[in-house]
């Protein structure tokens, strides 16, 4: 058993404490981190409850219940941001990627708490893969939000659809590392291809404006 709420609170009161020497981009990053590890610990608690509840176990908790709960949360707090500011794709783009790299963080370090570091190589490929698999989720999220706000007729598909894949995304990738061979070593490539034709898509939508 791990203190998750305590290892929460002696990750952030540094990064809160930076929130007084930073500014602008800077203080924006911080927080859109501090909102990843919180949706982090929340997609937890719900995954958790719902693992309880339907009796599923862990694995298909992991592939069927936790992508759902977790990109959810994920893009909740993205989506208060694009409502309420109407941010511009640049700064929009700044919080995805601090709600990806705080979400990832956080997983890793509770992770490795409760399983042990003994292996720094599986930690390396493994930190290396979850934390590009949680930034280019939520990358994806916010590609969706910024196709909606140019095409107002398909706003509510674009979103939807994003939402749909990012979840569809997290879970294959969860699928393919659940078990060692030959599919787990495709499951940590699989982020790192992604995030390269997801940014050559944000490049070409930059380039149309």
């Amino acid at each position: 058993m791990i203190y998750s709420e305590n290892i929460l609170v002696c990750m952030a009161v540094p990064l809160l404490l930076t929130l007084f020497f930073v500014k602008d981009n800077a203080r924006q990053f911080v927080l859109n981190f501090l909102l990843g590890m919180a949706a982090c610990l929340l997609g937890a608690y719900v995954s958790g409850f719902l693992d309880v509840a339907t009796g599923m176990g862990v694995e298909d908790t992991a592939v069927f219940i936790s992508p759902f709960t977790e990109e959810t949360m994920k893009f909740l707090p993205l989506l208060f941001y694009f409502l309420m500011f109407e941010p511009q794709d640049d700064r929009l783009f700044h919080a995805a990627v601090g709600i990806g790299a705080g979400f990832a963080s956080y997983e890793n370090v509770c992770s490795m708490v409760s399983s042990g570091a003994g292996s720094l190589g599986f930690l390396m490929i493994r930190g290396l893969a979850v934390g590009v698999m949680h930034i280019v989720s939520v990358f994806a999220l916010m590609l969706g939000l910024v196709i909606a706000r140019r095409l107002k007729a398909m706003r509510f598909a674009s979103v939807v659809g994003a939402l749909s894949l990012s979840m569809l995304f997290h879970g294959t990738y969860n699928l393919l590392v659940s078990k060692p061979g030959i599919t787990s070593a495709i499951g940590y490539v699989l982020p790192l291809a992604t995030a390269v034709i997801l940014l050559s898509v944000y490049r070409s939508l930059q380039t149309a404006e």
